[in-house]
C-alpha cells in the first residue's frame, strides 16, 4: 500500500495521519453533543479535548519508544517519525485518564460520567486508526494463503493490501476494526437503554476491547514485548480485570458519586 495520501512538493501528508485527524473530528463532535446531553458545557469539553489530544498522541508515542528503546536509542531521529507508524494505543489511554482523572477532580465532573462519554468516541477512533496502520501495511498477523483470505470474503483491496513483501498476511488490523465496531454498536444500545447506569459504558468498553485486543494479539507479528510476554496481552488483563471490578461498583451504584 502507499502510505502517502498527498504529496506536494517536499511536503507529504500521509493516510496514517488523515485517518487518525479524522477520527478525532468525528469523536469530539459525538462527546460534545453528548455531553450537552449530560449537563456537561462546551467549553469544559473544548478545553479537555484541548489538552487531552496532545497528551494522549504524546503517551502513545512514548509508551512505543519505551518498548523499542533499544532501536530508537541508535538514532534518536527517529523518535519523532510518528507518520512511519509507532503509535500504541494502551499508552494513550492510559495518559490521557490519568489527565482525566486530574482535570474531572480540577473541575468538580464526574469521572465515570465523562468517561462513559467519552469511551464511544475512543472505541470509533480506534475503529477508523485500524484503517490507518492498513495504509501503513503494519499490524497484520501470520502468513497465510490467498485462498484462505478468499475464503472469508473480504474485498479484494483488502486482500491485495495483506500481500506484503511476497507473501499473504491475516489481516488483523481488519479483525480488530470489526470487533471494536460490534462494541460501539451495543455499546450505544447500552446508552439508550433505560436501565444504564454511570460506569457501565466504562465498564464494558474495558472488558470488550480487552478481551478483543487479547485473542487477536495472539495472532499479531509485529508486538511490543517484553522478554518472551506481549505486553498489549498483558494490559488486556488488566484491563479486563478492572472493567469487572468497575462493572460490579456500577451495579452496586457506587460509581454515582465518582
Amino acid at each position: 500500500m502507499n502510505p502517502i495520501l498527498i504529496q506536494i512538493g517536499n511536503i507529504q501528508i500521509y493516510w496514517y495521519s488523515f485517518i487518525l485527524f479524522i477520527a478525532f473530528i468525528l469523536g469530539c463532535f459525538l462527546a460534545l453533543k453528548e455531553a450537552k446531553k449530560q449537563d456537561i458545557s462546551e467549553e469544559f469539553m473544548i478545553n479537555l479535548f484541548f489538552y487531552m489530544i496532545p497528551i494522549c498522541l504524546v503517551g502513545a508515542r512514548l509508551y512505543y519508544i519505551l518498548f523499542n528503546l533499544d532501536y530508537y536509542l541508535q538514532d534518536p531521529v527517529e523518535m519523532l517519525k510518528v507518520w512511519e507508524g509507532g503509535l500504541a494505543i494502551h499508552g494513550g489511554v492510559i495518559s490521557a485518564f490519568i489527565f482525566i482523572v486530574y482535570y474531572t477532580k480540577k473541575h468538580n465532573v464526574k469521572l465515570f460520567k465523562l468517561t462513559d462519554i467519552l469511551v464511544i468516541s475512543l472505541i470509533l477512533g480506534q475503529i477508523m486508526g485500524r484503517w490507518g496502520n492498513f495504509m501503513n501495511s503494519e499490524a497484520y498477523g501470520p502468513e497465510t494463503t490467498l485462498s484462505f483470505l478468499n475464503s472469508i470474503h473480504i474485498p479484494k483491496f483488502i486482500i491485495n493490501g495483506m500481500f506484503i513483501n511476497g507473501a499473504y498476511y491475516h489481516p488483523t488490523f481488519l479483525y480488530e476494526s470489526l470487533w471494536n465496531l460490534i462494541g460501539l454498536i451495543i455499546m450505544l444500545i447500552i446508552r439508550k437503554n433505560k436501565n444504564n447506569k454511570i460506569g457501565y459504558l466504562s465498564a464494558f468498553y474495558l472488558i470488550w476491547y480487552g478481551i478483543g485486543r487479547f485473542l487477536i494479539e495472539g495472532l499479531r507479528t509485529d508486538s511490543l514485548m517484553f522478554f518472551n510476554l506481549k505486553i498489549a496481552q498483558i494490559v488486556s488483563i488488566v484491563m479486563v480485570l478492572c472493567g469487572i471490578f468497575l462493572l460490579i461498583r456500577a451495579k452496586q451504584k457506587k460509581l454515582n458519586n465518582c
